[in-house]
């Protein structure tokens, strides 16, 4: 895989059960560019390596007289300096290229999770958690996966360097190759407390994100109820946590460093010292001393390398296990339908579905929306309102009905015209069933951009924007235009429609989903940013450009549910009664309470007052009889 190839067509299913097993997944999908690094890695270090030996060959020539040979050496010395350069080049360009591929192919598995998801995975994941993962994480996560071939490389180059040594002069070569290894595992008792350490900083430092950006998020909101001071304090004690663990971690590392120094000095000095003894005893050449000495000191330059490899996987597990908390979220696999809620199905929506292990094919036009777990039947064409006592019920309801909910125990999954939403592709799912939370995400770019989302073509902006009564919107963003600008479509929108107020990005919102048009609509509270006289209009609008069309609005507004087609109750969770707007207000009392809020003590003292109004009314009917 080159730079030049990216993005993956397919960047693959990770293996996400932790943060290692993501680790070594990512290493196996780039085992060519690793034996690419390997090599390079293997030409640059082995040059370095070879240079005191032939430095020492140099020596002995030079002793000898033998000017042939010392040519000769020369010659050998200069091959030596054009692999090291090569191989430093190289080894570089390899190295880059995994860490980029191996970030990119996060970052692709993350925007893949994130589409999948939608809105459903800032509500397991924080937002501030998944912005870390996608920025900082993924390049530790890169840092290591280029740094393996790298270390492989170092230590096949020590092992080979001591080995040559033992050849080359066995008297010293054995104190070498003792004290390689002590160096290479002095620092191993001190990772793990060096990776707790580092764990902590990144957990401070993730939880310190996550405020700063929910405080940016809600900044409008802090300095409408006077709340910068205390949050900036929040912050400002958070990020001094930051620096205290940062600075923590860092003194262990520190300590690995130092002993990363004293260590190999000591073995410098132990063979400078144990050799002169040697030479002046006669049993080591001044040529084989010079080039023992510079094979140790050349040989530590690989052994950084092991403090490398420490640290990039102390800093990249937890990274990588952020990473993989978020790639392990899926969509909820669909379920079997038992007892009576298959009954239910039968009954209302029509025959059972065959069960069939292959994805099954979309369902043809026009089936009704069924959902097993409430028992609520939403009838194909029609402008179904639901109402739920609960914000957080209704919030769980739309997704299940999207086809995509986040709870595992969310029970069956919903039925479009028969067919199990979870068991068609998500891409199809979401065709056929658009869902519009209470809280939709405006992206910064032109209105017309804004508006070019995959859609049938049916609805065009202008009569979704009249729908959703957007014309005072089109007014603000054609007057906060730079001048030139005369279409409101060519208007700038800023990053999350921040300098819109709520009102104007939920109708904004609302028109981007009408304009999809797609098969059923799901909208959870479209107008509840917006003042009564706008709503009724919006909610014409809905019906008008809606008809014929499956439109569920969860909603407690009077205003909007009086004009649905066909209102439901959902009460403990299940469709308790459905009829319209009127007939419900008038016939159920649980209905009347969630819409009018009225109180148990409320709902009783009215019914203690209709009582003698009744009893008044029968006792006049019978004298007159």
């Amino acid at each position: 895989m080159q730079i030049s190839d990216l993005p993956y067509p397919d960047p693959g299913v990770p293996d996400a059960r932790s943060g290692p097993r993501f680790l070594w997944w990512l290493g196996r999908g780039q085992l060519g560019g690793q034996a690419k690094s390997l090599c390079w890695g293997l030409l640059h270090f082995g040059g370095i390596a070879g240079l005191p030996y032939t430095v020492g060959l140099g020596i002995d020539a030079v002793v000898d007289r033998d000017g042939a040979r010392l040519l000769w050496v020369g010659g050998l010395i200069a091959l030596l300096g054009v692999a090291i350069s090569l191989g430093d080049a190289m080894l570089h360009r390899t190295a880059v290229t995994n860490w980029i591929t191996a970030a990119a192919r996060v970052q692709q598995l993350l925007a893949r999770k994130t589409a999948e998801l939608g809105s459903a995975l800032t509500r397991r994941v924080a937002a501030g958690e998944v912005v870390a993962v996608s920025t900082g994480d993924v390049e530790k996560i890169g840092w290591f996966v280029e740094a393996v071939s790298r270390f492989l490389a170092a230590a096949l180059t020590l092992v080979v360097g001591c080995v040559v040594l033992l050849f080359y002069a066995p008297t010293i070569g054995v104190v070498v190759a003792i004290g390689m290894p002590v160096l290479a595992l002095a620092v191993l008792p001190l990772l793990p407390r060096a990776t707790r350490r580092a764990d902590v900083q990144r957990e401070k430092a993730g939880k310190a994100t996550e405020l700063a950006s929910d405080t940016v998020a809600g900044l409008r909101v802090l300095r409408g109820i006077g709340g910068e001071e205390l949050f900036l304090g929040r912050y400002r004690e958070a990020s001094q946590q930051v620096r205290e663990a940062a600075v923590h971690s860092a003194r262990m590392w520190a300590l690995i460093s130092a002993i990363q120094v004293l260590l190999p000095g000591a073995l410098l000095v132990t063979v400078v010292w144990y050799g002169s003894a040697l030479v002046l005893d006669g049993r080591l050449d001044v040529g084989e001393l010079v080039a023992a000495f510079s094979a140790v000191a050349t040989m530590l330059y690989p052994l950084r390398h092991f403090e490398e490899i420490a640290m990039a996987y102390s800093f990249s597990r937890p990274s990588a296990k952020r990473a993989a908390r978020v790639l392990s979220l899926t969509r909820s696999e669909a379920r079997a339908e038992s007892g009576t809620e298959a009954e239910a199905v039968v009954e209302e929506a029509g025959p059972e579905p065959v069960v069939s292990t292959e994805i099954p094919q979309a369902p043809a036009p026009g089936g009704d929306l069924y959902d097993p777990g409430t028992g609520m039947l939403v009838p194909a064409g029609r402008f179904t309102a639901v109402v739920c006592g609960d914000p957080d019920l209704a919030g769980r309801l739309a997704e299940r009905l999207g086809g995509h909910p986040m709870d595992s125990a969310a029970g069956p999954s919903v039925l479009l015209g028969g067919v199990a939403l979870d068991e068609l592709a998500l891409d199809t799912a979401r065709t056929l069933v658009l869902v519009q939370d209470k809280d939709p995400v405006l992206l910064s770019g032109t209105l017309r951009e804004l508006f070019d989302v995959p859609a049938s073509g049916a609805v065009e902006a202008p009569a979704a924007l009249a729908a959703a009564q957007c014309a005072d919107v089109l007014d603000a963003l054609l007057q906060s235009a730079p001048d030139g600008v005369d279409d409101p479509m060519d208007a700038r929108i800023t990053e999350r429609g921040r300098s819109l107020s709520g009102g104007q990005r939920q109708r904004l919102a609302l028109a981007r989903s009408l304009v999809t048009d797609p098969e059923v609509l799901v909208l959870d509270e479209p107008t509840s940013a917006v003042d009564s006289h706008t709503e009724a209009r919006i909610a014409d609008g809905i019906s008008a450009l809606r008809a014929g069309r499956t439109t569920v609005v969860l909603a407690s507004s009077p205003l909007l549910l009086d004009r649905a087609d066909r209102v439901v109750l959902i009460h403990e969770g299940k469709a308790a009664a459905s009829g319209t707007h009127r007939e419900l207000l008038h016939g159920d009392p649980r209905y009347r309470a969630v819409v009018t809020r009225e109180t148990e003590e409320e709902q009783r003292t009215e019914e203690e007052q209709r009582l003698p109004r009744l009893e008044s009314v029968l006792t006049e009917i019978e004298e007159s009889a």
